[in-house]
């Protein structure tokens, strides 16, 4: 045999071996990731939605209907809570400009005017759809000391196209003014007199209003005559999604 041939072969066959090592290790440490996937841009789209409020009252106009939106965790009020100075604001001469400045508010539409006792008021609200709120509806009843009506807090992402949902609401006391029914203490037509007193001497919590008591019944400071009167549900309002 030869022994310089036999060497050749095998260190031949152990530069290959090492080289098969080599290449194995290399395929081994050239692994790269998948590149992370972008998910397609989302393109807003406008949710159209009318809100129907219908004044039920015999003789209490509405101030201009306040349609708010807002985060969900930013309720306008809540019954056995103080109100903020925003809502007595307008519960107490309804003006409702002020909710604006609440925490978690995105937008504010108001209605026409005083809504009238047995009127209706149709008001349009359009939303992108990558920003959908919660919703809520106040107004005053403009001939009580602090009475206000509404909901808080309705979820429009549950409203598919062309659903409804009704309401009827009650009348809320926002516990910041006595319920005096006194002469110079009222904003509406009844009497003309002072809105919004930053001085606080009732509950000083939002609770179901216990109703007007008017001279006719006895409470012989009062402005108010018994058509000011009002039994719940004082507001009807229908909400539509209309797109």
């Amino acid at each position: 045999m030869n022994i310089s041939k036999l060497s050749f072969k095998t260190s031949s066959l152990a530069a290959l071996s090492v080289g098969a090592l080599l290449l194995g290790g290399c395929s081994d440490n050239d692994h790269t990731s998948p590149a992370p996937i972008t998910p397609p841009a989302v393109t807003p789209t406008m949710q159209d939605y009318t809100i129907s409020v219908t004044n039920l009252t015999a003789n209490q106009p509405m101030s201009p209907i306040a349609v708010v939106t807002h985060a969900a965790d930013s309720l306008l009020w809540t019954s056995g809570e103080s109100a903020s100075l925003a809502l007595e604001t307008l519960a107490e001469s309804g003006d409702a400009s002020g909710l604006t400045d609440e925490t978690g508010i995105t937008e504010l539409v108001s209605g026409a005017g005083i809504l009238m006792p047995g009127a209706s008021e149709e008001i349009s609200l359009s939303l992108d759809s990558t920003s959908i709120a919660d919703l809520s509806v106040v107004t005053m009843l403009v001939n009580t000391n602090d009475a206000f009506a509404g909901f808080t807090g309705y979820d429009l992402s549950s409203l598919a196209v062309d659903e409804s949902m009704v309401f009827r609401v009650i009348t809320y006391d926002a516990g910041t003014e006595a319920n005096s029914e006194a002469k110079g203490t009222i904003p509406g037509p009844a009497d003309g007199g002072e809105g919004f007193n930053a001085t606080r001497d009732d509950s000083n919590k939002v609770h179901a209003h216990p109703g007007v008591i008017s001279s006719d019944d006895g409470l012989s400071d009062s402005i108010l005559d018994a058509s000011h009167r009002f039994d719940n549900p004082t507001l009807l309002i229908k909400i539509s999604r209309t797109e």
